[in-house]
């Protein structure tokens, strides 16, 4: 039998849910009007009994075909579905550091010339970067010229000496070559027997000078790194994923990559690495695409916006994601019967959609499910039990299940006797 306090709550909920302003005031009148002991039974009663853990439990209720449609009850079924979802990130253009060298002396000495003298220029493989006056060099040099010389003087047939001139010659060349200094260099010296007072030093690979440490005049020491220089043909995009998201982002994963610079503009690539550590603080890891950039359109520092298109499963238990209720103790979804019998079934979730979730446990294949005001159906699951009051919360119109009005009793008796 229906409750007091569950009458009066629902007629409130039906009266506001009508957006009239007499309902309203008429679902207030009710509220006010139910006793201390009312409201004491329905801020405990909605709350139901407890188990041990504090969660309340829940009853196998009952509705009519009349009070579902009062109360604007829909239903679904659990089936199986192919579920995909979109992850999105924000991310940011990095360098690739396999793409970056730095230029750093082998010898100590002076800058005499700076031909790339300013930070964001490109550079060819090869080219000077710089001039170099080094007494050592200089030293290095006179002695390459002298033991040309010598090899010139003596005799291949004069054997030992031959061979010892021939070993001092190739020590001059390998002195000079592991100071960098480049082998047409080495050769004009050679040939027209000149020693430079300032020898260049070559960019190691071509690419953009993104740091710059040296000026003219500088003294420089073995080891002082001069220039940065990176190659941005290509790029990283590196992007943070949540701790939920990381099972469906793996290497090799597709992503779809937007830069706010170029709208419209869209890139596509693959994870390439994921971080092997996460931010505590963020709940993030790290994952890493590399994207071609032969047009230069990607600068380091960019905003980008990624997109990871995720497969869940082609063949996997799911129902909306609306039917569940969700108390923050465990997950509910009301199973539907044929004789009009309304369920709880505790679930437990899998990964998400916009619109359904995966279901690992606790309802079956085609069973039907309530999909819409569930939060009503829940309610009342908590105050009560199997045939309780919901059943009968038409019994003055003399609907199924319902008693007639106390008043029309007492005629009955009255004309009986």
């Amino acid at each position: 039998m229906m409750t007091k306090t569950t009458a009066l709550l629902i007629l409130a909920l039906l009266l506001a849910a009508c957006g009239d302003e007499a309902a309203d005031e008429t679902a207030t009148e009710s509220m006010e009007s139910m006793s201390a002991e009312d409201h004491a039974h329905m801020h405990g009663g909605m709350g139901g009994a407890t188990d041990s853990t504090g969660a309340a439990i829940r009853q196998t209720i009952m509705l009519s075909p009349e009070q579902e449609q009062a109360l604007g009850v829909t239903f679904a079924t659990v089936q199986r579905m192919s579920l995909t979802r979109s992850i999105r990130t924000v991310g940011q253009i990095e360098v690739a550091e396999p793409r970056v060298v730095e230029v750093t002396p082998k010898i100590d000495g002076y800058v005499e010339v700076l031909f790339a003298d300013a930070t964001g220029e490109s550079v060819r493989q090869g080219e000077p970067l710089l001039t170099i006056y080094s007494p050592a060099l200089v030293a290095a040099q006179e002695e390459l010229l002298t033991a040309l010389r010598l090899v010139d003087r003596i005799e291949p047939k004069a054997g030992e000496a031959w061979q010892n001139a021939q070993t001092m010659l190739e020590a001059a060349r390998r002195r000079l070559e592991y100071w960098d200094i480049p082998a047409d260099q080495v050769r004009h010296v050679e040939e027209t027997g000149e020693i430079s007072k300032a020898l260049p030093l070559a960019a190691p690979a071509s690419g953009v000078v993104l740091e710059k440490d040296v000026i003219e005049g500088q003294r420089v020491m073995s080891g002082d790194r001069l220039y940065r220089i990176a190659d941005l043909s290509e790029v990283w995009v590196e992007g943070d994923v949540f701790e939920q998201d990381l099972q469906f982002v793996r290497v090799g994963s597709q992503a779809h990559i937007e830069v706010s610079a170029y709208p419209g503009h869209h890139l596509m690539g693959r994870v390439n690495f994921v971080y092997p550590t996460m931010d505590e603080g963020s709940r993030t890891t790290r994952v890493r695409i590399t994207v071609r950039n032969t047009d230069m359109r990607l600068k380091p520092g960019m905003f980008a916006t990624l997109f990871f298109d995720a497969t869940i499963g082609d063949d996997v238990l799911a129902v909306p994601l609306e039917a569940v209720i969700v108390t923050g103790e465990r997950d509910i979804v009301f199973v539907h019967h044929d004789d009009g019998s309304y369920m709880p079934h505790e679930v437990i979730l899998g990964a998400r959609t916009h619109d359904h979730v995966q279901i690992l446990s606790g309802v079956l294949e085609g069973q039907t499910i309530v999909a819409s005001a569930n939060f009503l159906v829940d309610a009342e699951s908590q105050v009560g039990g199997t045939g309780g009051s919901m059943a009968g919360m038409d019994h003055g119109d003399g609907s199924p299940g319902g008693e007639p009005p106390a008043e029309e009793t007492e005629h009955e008796g009255q004309d009986h006797d």
